[in-house]
């Protein structure tokens, strides 16, 4: 399975301190700890010798010892210590089940595979916002939705249910017609550009009602990156500029868990206004996602029913090849 040689967003880095931390990634209960030197690792959490809650233990230096008997692994998952046995040499075969870890954008993400390259390209998403030190990274979330990460992807990209779920901040049903924009394929998926809404608050700092135009690229399965330019004259802060990653974890085919990163050239408004905002647009989609039937995004000729299509959605339609071009089955049906 080709998403398991992904890395996937698990937890905000800053929730991993001194003590190990339980997470969950499609289906698989996990730890995440640091080191003596702050180096995130994980493993499954599961103590290989009687099965006990690796997370229920506690780290020791460079080691994580099993809060059951003590026994201690190091970042490879390779048994390093049994108390009861001081001189016992551990073989190889004593070794707890470990995986890839790193962080980046403020979470920490997992590759459900051993020694996947945190360098090697298209297997973490960019968030090329990231490496502008102008701008201001807040992350929001994390939210909970009964439904699929695709599903909760392609509702991101979806710019024609603003005047519906969003009426009065992000759209009118007043001014819903789409004008056409491109989609083009891109070397790690696609770019959706001169998407155009018109939007009575299209953010915290809009003053008025403006028209904006969106950028959307998806360069990674449960990833999607917008930008926005509203009209100058409708923005109170001088040449306001915003990028919106969402990352999506798969917690099952039909569960996901979501974090908003946000950057822009706003360092005035505390976290907790821009989170609120962020907040409040996030939660209208909530129980349309959460209501959607299939929960998994229906793309196969296998699919439990076959989902009908308009012009608007030309970036919901090369999210689909998209999927099944990359054989991603995680969440689709």
């Amino acid at each position: 399975m080709i998403e398991k040689t992904l890395f996937h967003p698990v937890a905000l880095a800053t929730d991993l301190g001194e003590k190990p931390l339980a997470v969950h990634l499609m289906g698989q209960d996990l730890v995440l700890w640091r080191n003596s030197t702050g180096t995130v690792h994980t493993a499954a959490d599961r103590c290989p010798h009687r099965g006990a809650a690796l997370s229920m233990g506690r780290v020791q230096g460079d080691t994580l010892e099993c809060g059951y008997h003590g026994w201690r692994f190091d970042g490879r998952g390779q048994c390093v210590s049994v108390p009861a046995v001081p001189h016992f040499q551990p073989p190889a075969t004593h070794r707890a089940c470990a995986y890839s870890a790193r962080e980046a954008y403020g979470l920490v993400w997992v590759a459900l595979q051993p020694d996947v390259p945190a360098d090697e390209p298209g297997l973490l998403p960019d968030f090329a916002a990231e490496y502008d030190a102008r701008l201001r990274k807040v992350n929001c979330g994390p939210y909970e939705v009964a439904t699929s990460a695709p599903r909760i992807i392609e509702n991101f990209l979806d710019m024609s249910h603003f005047g519906f779920v969003h009426e009065g901040l992000l759209g009118s049903r007043d001014t819903t017609e789409m004008i056409p924009y491109k989609v083009d394929v891109t070397p790690t998926g696609f770019l959706a550009t001169e998407c155009k809404a018109w939007q009575p608050q299209s953010s915290l700092h809009a003053t008025d009602g403006a028209m904006v135009e969106y950028t959307y690229e998806v360069n990674a399965p449960y990833t999607c990156v917008l930008t926005k330019v509203p009209e100058a004259s409708a923005v109170a802060l001088p040449d306001f500029r915003e990028s919106i990653a969402l990352f999506v974890c798969p917690l099952s085919p039909e569960s996901s868990r979501v974090w908003i990163r946000l950057a822009m050239n706003d360092f005035e408004s505390s976290d907790k206004k821009l989170q609120d905002f962020q907040d409040t647009i996030f939660l209208q989609d909530k129980p349309v996602l959460e209501s959607q039937r299939p929960r998994c995004l229906p793309i196969t000729s296998a699919a439990p029913v076959d989902e009908l299509h308009s012009a608007a959605d030309r970036s919901s339609a090369a999210y689909r090849r998209y999927l099944g071009e990359r054989g991603i089955t995680y969440g689709v049906c």
